[in-house]
């Protein structure tokens, strides 16, 4: 089975420049090996669809976000900035101020645009 970044390279190894990302992968294309890439729960979905579906076992299709995914939301839409300044303002040993932060980040998720390129590859997907 080919693993993720076989399949959708992020990189150009001649000229070092990103010339394709692909932020959705059909889960029958994952397999152990995409941990890194899409998670374990979307990466034992694959195994199993790719083991279990001879054997008669219905596992659902579906499809995966990447991690590159969720990192690029993060940097395009200036959440990583955000975060790290809420981080770095935290005070870690007051509770109630971990939980007022956590809070606040998930909104900011949330709120948050999705790139038109990952919309569209979940549209398509």
């Amino acid at each position: 089975m080919a693993q993720v970044n076989e399949l959708f390279p992020t990189t150009n190894t001649v000229s070092g420049e990103i010339t394709l990302v692909e932020y959705v992968v059909s889960l029958d294309k994952l397999g152990v090996h995409d941990v890194e890439h899409v998670g374990g729960k979307n990466s034992s979905l694959g195994e199993m669809i790719s083991n279990l579906a001879g054997a008669g076992v219905s596992v659902p299709g579906g499809f995966a976000t990447t991690a590159q995914a969720y990192r690029d939301f993060l940097e395009l839409s200036g959440l990583n900035e955000q975060i790290h300044a809420a981080l770095d303002a935290l005070d870690v040993d007051d509770v109630n101020a971990l939980a007022r932060t956590g809070e606040q980040i998930r909104q900011w998720i949330m709120e948050a645009e999705f790139p038109e390129q990952l919309n569209a590859q979940i549209r398509t997907a």
